[in-house]
């Protein structure tokens, strides 16, 4: 019964091998029909992109978990002036964005500037057959209902490529302020109302990021929405004003924006998935991950490069991901065990998930979050996943910023959090840290929020991610 397991498990990874090599071809062809064939130079590193523009003068802010990232969304919605606008994956009108005695729904909070402020949301129509959720249905209705009795204009977007969506989250207010990450306007698959206390008192948690930014980038942002807006909706938008200086950060808002989706980018623009892989060539002691999916054999093969051949003896990788994702479960953890492989036991490379405890009750906390942090001197938030929807199917958003005391600030903040220790005590060196403190917790604290995720080894599956793959990417 052994020899016939390991037999299967042999041609399991031959194929998947294979599969590999054809999907990451095809992927390097298509780039290059599009004119984009330098994302896939190796001998490119970095961190920002060289398809748009790098922006001095900024100021970013990383907010954690929706106890701090929906207020200040709300606030910056009720102080617009002129417009807000709005673009996701999905937002529902009677979300509750606060809590508590005065909380008012999403359409309540929109329809309350529009006296003084033009408000334009952008969602995505859902799929053309009910096969996952938001449905058309789901949306055309939430449509509706922003609209009843209101001054919001809200446009469905159908443009998607088959089986892909709509994925962005952006909120931009006055052409002055933008949020730019993973949060959705909506309770839908998840409550986003969470603390970084992860408090085991429902049937799930929601650890999530969006990164705010002032200055310069707000445009680049701004003109992204202009761009969509006037070629679905129909209406003409006047250019951003670039907005003046507003701190000492340098930014970078990239994207993923399929070919043939929009006449304004007819080749695509895949400056997202250039900026990741310029960063992560260009790693020499810590990657940090924090995502809700990994599948990309892109990501995964420079990952692997430097598990085989390490810049630096104390070149660790730390990913955070979902015990059990939306879907993929068996993708992810193909990938991983590719990465288990190149570190043949070095324990550079640790997988780890959140779980929340209250005396008996334990609960997982969903990672929803999209963030890449490489050396502490660069780091990415928005919507992107390190899947194939993401960095080559679906319109994504994020922002890419090398101000190495935010990032250095917002990983200690994390480290923190999923730690549960005060800051200080993981403001060491990171390999040490990973060593004594992220291993230790998540493989001998049952208790622990930190634990070792489920389901990872070297004989896992490896022929469905490429599968998967190629099937989803056309």
């Amino acid at each position: 019964m052994a020899l016939v397991s390991g037999f299967l498990d042999w041609i399991d990874d031959r194929l998947g091998d294979g599969l590999e090599k054809v999907l990451c071809s095809h992927h390097a062809r298509r780039l290059r029909r599009l004119g984009w064939a330098d994302v896939m130079d190796t001998a490119k590193g970095g961190g920002f992109s060289e398809h748009a523009p790098i922006r001095a003068g900024c100021r970013a802010d990383v907010l954690v978990d929706g106890e701090q990232a929906l207020p200040a969304m709300v606030e910056a919605i009720t102080g617009a002036r002129s417009h807000v606008h709005l673009a996701g994956w999905h937002s529902s009108p009677d979300f509750r964005p606060t809590r508590g005695p005065d909380s008012r729904t999403l359409r309540e909070i929109l329809s309350s500037v529009t006296g003084h402020a033009d408000v334009r949301a952008l969602l995505w129509a859902g799929p053309p057959v009910p096969a996952f959720e938001p449905t058309r249905k789901r949306a055309r209705l939430a449509r509706e209902e922003f609209m009843r009795d209101t001054k919001i204009q809200c446009v469905l977007d159908s443009r998607e490529r088959t089986l892909h969506c709509h994925h962005e989250k952006l909120l931009i207010v006055d052409d002055e302020v933008a949020f730019v990450g993973g949060m959705d306007f909506t309770a839908m698959e998840g409550d986003r109302h969470d603390s970084p206390k992860h408090p085991a008192d429902r049937p799930i948690g929601w650890h999530d990021l969006t990164m705010r930014v002032e200055g310069p980038v707000v445009a680049d942002v701004a003109e992204h929405f202009r761009q969509r807006w006037m070629e679905v909706a129909g209406e003409t938008l006047p250019e951003p004003r670039v907005p003046d200086p507003a701190g000492d950060s340098t930014v970078q808002f990239v994207r993923t924006i399929p070919e043939k989706t929009y006449d304004f980018k007819p080749r695509g623009d895949f400056s997202l998935l250039d900026a990741y892989l310029r960063a992560l060539r260009s790693a020499k002691r810590l990657v940090y991950l924090e995502n809700q999916f990994l599948w990309s054999p892109e990501i995964t093969e420079v990952l692997i490069d430097k598990l085989r051949d390490p810049p630096d003896d104390r070149f660790r990788v730390v990913l955070l991901l979902p015990r059990k994702p939306s879907n993929g479960a068996d993708t992810t953890r193909g990938q991983l065990s590719r990465l288990l492989d190149a570190d043949d036991g070095g324990h550079r490379l640790l997988a780890v998930t959140l779980t929340s405890h209250d005396g008996d009750n334990s609960v997982p906390v969903y990672v929803h979050a999209k963030l890449g942090i490489v050396d502490d001197t660069w780091m990415t938030v928005g919507s992107a996943n390190l899947n194939e929807h993401s960095l080559f199917n679906d319109t994504e958003a994020n922002l890419v910023t090398d101000d190495e005391k935010l990032i250095r600030q917002t990983r200690l903040r994390l480290w923190a959090e999923h730690l549960e220790l005060p800051e200080e005590e993981v403001g060491g060196d990171p390999a040490d840290v990973v060593d004594h403190l992220w291993r230790q917790y998540a493989e001998q604290h049952d208790s622990h929020r930190l634990t070792m995720l489920p389901g990872v080894s070297r004989r896992s599956e490896r022929l469905e991610g490429p599968l998967r793959g190629l099937l989803v990417d056309g």
